[in-house]
């Protein structure tokens, strides 16, 4: 889980991220932003999520327990 949320710590440029935050409750969370997450998980996890898939998450360690379990 360390590589996925170092990732999303680069997404959302911040230094860490609080994993029991919502994503909404980041500053960074706009479009642009739901797109390069959305490339980062296709390209490096090839998982495809859309942009209501992410809202459907209670919290980011829900989004990444979800990444780690369904990663192929």
């Amino acid at each position: 889980m360390e590589k996925l949320t170092s990732k999303l710590s680069e997404i959302f440029e911040v230094e860490n991220i609080d994993i029991n935050l919502k994503f909404s409750e980041l500053e960074e969370w706009d479009s642009l932003t739901r797109l390069t997450l959305i490339a980062m998980l296709d390209s490096d996890y090839n998982l495809n999520l859309t942009d209501k898939d992410l809202i459907k998450f209670e919290n980011i360690k829900e989004f990444c327990d979800y990444v780690i379990n369904n990663r192929r």
